[in-house]
Order: structure tokens, then sequence, then C-alpha cells
């Protein structure tokens, strides 16, 4: 039987949180994309927190085509994560591909001076 997308994603985001966790020191950064919009949260799994959050949605975000727009929001997150004190983190691509939005999304994160 085949599966659909949304089954192999799933398959795929838990054979990835099987290994990534994370904590206060070192948060996941767990990325959401949708058809329109990307968001992006880094969290401590160990307190069920959100430290921080950013969406393509929100205020100071750059518009342009969606890859540019994913590529501002991991920027706009390293900065917010730099002033919460937070400069590691793990990637949780969950489920999604390591190529365009996502893989843009990680090297503004990467530019703007988060480590992971």
């Amino acid at each position: 039987m085949a599966l659909t997308k949304l089954q192999r994603r799933n398959r795929i985001k838990n054979r990835i949180r099987k290994v990534v966790s994370g904590t206060s020191s070192n948060p996941r950064l767990s990325v959401f994309r949708s058809n329109k919009e990307i968001s992006v949260q880094l969290i401590d799994d160990v307190n069920s927190n959100t430290l921080v959050a950013v969406s393509s949605r929100s205020k100071g975000i750059a518009k342009g085509n969606r890859i540019e727009t994913a590529n501002a929001v991991g920027k706009s997150l390293a900065e917010k994560a730099l002033k919460a004190g937070i400069e590691n983190c793990a990637f949780d691509r969950n489920g999604y591909l390591y190529h365009g939005r996502v893989k843009a999304l990680a090297e503004g994160a990467r530019e703007g001076g988060l480590k992971f």
C-alpha cells in the first residue's frame, strides 16, 4: 500500500524525533512549512516550553519570493535567539526534505549566528 505525502512525512518526522531533542541550553529548532508561510520555533523539550518563535507573518520580515522570505525568517530567529542567550541548537526539519525553503531558512539562521 502506498503512503500519502502526510503519512510519509510523519514517518520521517518520527524517525528524526527519536534522535533530536531539545534542552534549555541546546533547544530544538523546529520548522513548519505550509504552502504560503513558514514558521520556526526554538523548543525546550525537557520543560515543554517554546523559547523563541518567528513566522513569515511576523512584523519586520521582508516579503519577497518564498525562499527569500524563509531566509529572512532564519536571520530573524537567529537575532532573537542571540538576544535570549541561545547560540547552539539542534535542527529538526520536521520530516521535510532539506531543500528549497527549509534549506534557505537553515542558511539564514547560520548567517545570523546560530550554530547547528
